[in-house]
């Protein structure tokens, strides 16, 4: 039986698209559970699988094998509308000729609530997320972040045992964008929603999930907590994909301990003895002017951009990519210096690549 504090669980789902057993598969036989109350962020590139993952968890698409539990329920076999999940999609989709509160009251309405009570729900929900005295204007007359929130309280105001978002802010300007993100993650923090999120934007992710699944090809390659993943991913992949970093043949030695040119490393996960590659995130390297066990590097190329100063350096193990939050001791073209590693942003992971 399903784990009770799970709202959602998918156990060995694989989906092909036609009928035709050679078809390849678009989700191939994964597993997950998104715990009551938290929000999930499903993450990748295009054609991973992600949002074939959101539709079937919404009933939109049967698997093709495997089981879905949502609130304890074997729902595998449902349709929509009996599974009790709300979906955000990126386009809003508001009914353009009704007021805000009617597409707000528009599901209420369907499932049989009284006029009245539908009403004052929807003026609730609205208030809910931040938007009072809206009622009768048109979405046309509301900005992009207005329309957003009146789409999110439509979602809300069924009392969804899951709310499922499909890129939800990716229409948004860059500033619009943070904003409705922490706004949605602080709502599903206040209401303890369960919420299954798609998005390709890793800095989307980190920012409102409890639980990151980063899905490559229809697999899993690997989910956890943001932290988890940005600071110990386990493949070249994920190290690519959560934020960028540059991989490195290193050496594991029996102790523990990692080479990498010069520089001695103890990596927080050990590695078999032998060849290893490094991932190294740019704001992981140390500038210093002297000292030993070190990387010479000869500043090549640099840019200002405001919050931080990036650095090309020339060194025995090729270009390296550095982010310095020094502001203050700014490099010249030309110099001389030696580069060292923290502790963050250092990861010893499979290789997927020669």
């Amino acid at each position: 039986m399903s784990n009770s504090g799970a709202g959602i669980v998918f156990r060995h789902i694989t989906k092909r698209y036609g009928a035709d057993a050679s078809a390849p598969l678009a989700v191939k036989g994964i597993s997950f559970e998104v715990q009551r109350g938290t929000l999930t962020t499903i993450l990748g590139p295009s054609g991973c699988g992600k949002t074939t993952t959101l539709r079937m968890i919404a009933g939109l698409e049967s698997p093709t094998s495997g089981e879905i539990f949502i609130g304890g329920k074997d729902v595998t076999t449902l349709g929509p509308a009996q599974r009790n999940v709300s979906m955000m999609f990126q386009s809003y989709a508001l009914f353009p000729h009704m007021s805000v509160v009617g597409n707000v009251m528009y599901g209420l309405r369907m499932s049989g609530l009284a006029k009245d009570v539908a009403h004052a729900k929807a003026v609730e929900a609205l208030r809910g997320v931040g938007l009072v005295g809206y009622d009768e204007r048109l979405p046309s007359e509301l900005s992009g972040g207005q329309q957003q929130r009146v789409a999110l309280a439509r979602a809300l105001v069924l009392e969804p045992e899951v709310l499922l978002f499909d890129e939800p802010l990716s229409n948004l300007d860059a500033r619009l964008r943070r904003e409705m993100r922490e706004e949605i993650r602080a709502l599903q923090q206040r209401l303890s929603l369960t919420v299954a999120y798609v998005t390709h934007d890793q800095a989307e992710a980190m920012a409102v999930s409890d639980q990151i699944i980063v899905m490559d090809q229809g697999l899993i390659a690997q989910s956890g907590t943001p932290q988890a993943l940005y600071e110990t991913p386990r493949s070249e992949f994920v190290a690519g994909f959560m934020g960028e970093a540059m991989l490195f043949p290193g050496t594991a030695a029996a102790d523990g301990t990692v080479q990498l040119g010069p520089l001695v490393l103890q990596p927080r996960t050990a590695a078999a003895p032998g060849a290893v590659k490094v991932a190294v995130r740019p704001e992981a390297w140390r500038i210093r002017r002297g000292g030993e066990g070190l990387l010479p590097a000869t500043l090549r190329k640099r840019a200002y951009l405001g919050a931080v100063h990036e650095y090309t350096f020339d060194t025995a193990l090729g270009n390296i990519f550095v982010t310095s939050s020094d502001l203050d001791d700014v490099l010249a073209v030309g110099e001389q210096v030696q580069l060292g590693l923290g502790v963050h942003g250092v990861s010893v992971v499979e290789s997927t690549g020669p």
